[in-house]
């Protein structure tokens, strides 16, 4: 359909099936063009990638900031809390206080009951610190 009939058309005047006749076909022109659209971005993406050297091991896309330095490793942090009715649930006392300790705490127990009393050492930190 040429711009010029179209803008001849009087949509108003038209009756139902006639607007619903232009209404699919112009849903079907749209869609081809989208389809077109889309596959010309892809393309163009697709040579950029190329032109890019490879940043990441899975094609990733570059970092943002590649000047930063990495970020620091910090040691295993070892359970401070336990739950007593699931021992295997454990809070080192950072971050957020997990779920069961929060119901606790609002049900009137103190902290200090869920400590462990002595935390296992990690390998780590079995040397003499500031002993010679």
């Amino acid at each position: 359909m040429n711009s010029d009939k179209l803008r001849n058309l009087d949509l108003e005047a038209m009756d139902f099936d006639d607007l619903w006749l232009l209404h699919e076909e112009l849903t079907q022109i749209l869609s081809e063009k989208i389809s077109a659209e889309k596959l010309e971005l892809e393309k163009r993406l697709a040579q950029l990638n190329r032109a890019e050297p490879i940043a990441g091991a899975k094609g990733s896309f570059p970092e943002k900031h590649i000047d930063r330095p990495p970020r620091r490793k910090y040691p295993k942090v070892l359970p401070k809390y336990c739950n007593p009715s699931v021992p295997e649930e454990t809070w080192s006392g950072r971050g957020k206080q997990p779920r069961w300790l929060a119901a606790a705490l609002q049900s009137g127990h103190r902290l200090e009951e869920f400590r462990i009393s002595k935390p296992e050492r990690s390998p780590g930190d079995e040397t003499d610190r500031g002993q010679s």
